[in-house]
């Protein structure tokens, strides 16, 4: 299912023997687009550490009282590798907190979770001392953070369009599916859908989107609304008006 993530912020973070805290913010990658870690707000638990909760040790979320279970216990979230607060999640780091708890590599593999389809299915299955991944330097980072994301600009081929307001995410593969578009430079107080895979270009240091879609196209597009879920109905006609295949479920 399609979910907001503004929604998702303020969920309960519960261990196995208690709460951990509450999400604040989502980190994501930068070439797959899908989101690999909460970041908790820790409140009296762990004041002033950031820990990064990863799709992989939820349990089936209880979406009417807005929690996620981790199949985890507090001890060993508190157990793992130390992360500065400031610093940014280097592919390094990431290395060691999955070692830490044995599971392999995300990025190591064919699909966007590696030999998984959907991250759960990693939490059960043993990491290799030496797993295979692409060459990339210790330090290289593709991760981003939703918070700062939001209110990044967002161009057409022929002009800007408004700014980043919200995602779209799917539930089970993470995979964020659709930037939300405040479209207030051509079209005050309208919100529209645009695909990720439409996205032509990313400049993270101009801190601007770019899309495939000139300002035309996108005035006419079927307007979003947050208070409605989006549903298959809504997606066969956002991709029908603009004339491309519709993806698989």
């Amino acid at each position: 299912m399609l979910r907001s993530v503004n929604d998702l912020i303020g969920y309960v973070l519960q261990a196995q023997d208690g709460e951990i805290g509450r999400c604040k913010d989502f980190l994501f990658d930068d070439e797959h687009w899908t989101i690999r870690y909460m970041v908790a707000d820790t409140g009296k638990w762990l004041p002033g550490e950031k820990v990064l909760v990863s799709p992989i040790s939820l349990d089936k979320p209880d979406w009417d009282s807005h929690h996620f279970p981790v199949r985890l216990t507090k001890q060993q979230l508190e157990d793992r590798p130390p992360l500065d607060e400031e610093a940014p999640v280097s592919r390094q780091y990431e290395r060691s907190w999955h070692m830490h708890y044995g599971w392999p590599y995300y990025w190591a593999g064919p699909g966007v979770w590696g030999t998984a389809a959907y991250p759960p299915m990693l939490f059960v299955q043993q990491a290799h001392p030496e797993q295979q991944e692409p060459e990339e330097r210790p330090e290289e980072s593709h991760l981003r953070s939703v918070d700062e994301v939001k209110g990044y600009g967002i161009k057409a081929e022929d002009g800007d369009i408004g700014h980043v307001d919200n995602f779209i995410v799917d539930d089970m593969s993470w995979t964020l599916r659709y930037v939300v578009v405040d479209t207030r430079n051509i079209l005050p107080g309208k919100k529209v859908l645009v695909a990720t895979q439409w996205l032509k270009l990313v400049d993270w240091h101009t801190r601007e989107l770019t899309v495939d879609l000139t300002t035309d196209e996108i005035k006419g597009s079927p307007e979003y609304d947050p208070t409605a879920p989006v549903n298959r109905d809504y997606e066969e006609e956002l991709f029908d008006y603009y004339g491309r295949p519709v993806p698989k479920e």
